[in-house]
């Protein structure tokens, strides 16, 4: 089974994500399910930090939540790391929480993989890796950000997601 390779579209510059559905079947299943609906598109990338992630994928230009499925359990323990250029599912405190949010590492954060299978420990599933566009990524990490809702690192620009498709 080849891998699906995903292009997102942002008012930034496109970034290309190679997905792995051999690790994380059902993360992938469920990010896809969302690209399929036309869900994240004129999502935003709601959240950047400088040297750690950039955030996207639930919030309207509006800064309002979108409405989701049901969480995708964790495949944290699946042996992929967040490493820079990974793509991951974004949670609350609850590690069986991920829905639609994903990150995007822009360095490696040893510090969010799996250790062990507890609230602490179960880390954020990376279930891809952009294969082109690190420097889209690189360029929405550098925005100057501000607080905006309940976001204290909105981007000051807003980044759209433009468009999302899928290739097999």
């Amino acid at each position: 089974m080849s891998n699906p390779v995903i292009l997102l579209e942002t008012s930034s510059g496109d970034i290309l994500i190679e997905l792995d559905a051999e690790k994380a079947p059902a993360t992938v299943a469920n990010f896809l399910s969302y690209v399929d609906s036309g869900f994240y598109k004129n999502t935003i990338f709601h959240r950047v930090i400088k040297d750690f992630m950039i955030q996207g994928g639930g919030l309207s230009v509006r800064m309002e939540e979108k409405p989701t499925n049901a969480p995708v359990r964790n495949e944290a323990n699946n042996g992929l790391k967040n490493l820079r250029g990974t793509i991951a599912m974004a949670r609350t405190a609850d590690p069986h929480s991920a829905a639609a949010q994903f990150f995007i590492n822009t360095v490696d954060n040893a510090d969010l993989d799996h250790t062990e299978e507890t609230d602490e420990g179960w880390g954020y599933c990376v279930f891809g890796q952009v294969i082109e566009g690190m420097d889209t990524v690189d360029k929405i990490q550098k925005l100057k950000i501000k607080p905006q809702g309940i976001h204290t690192d909105a981007p000051a620009d807003m980044v759209v997601i433009t468009g999302v498709s899928r290739f097999e």
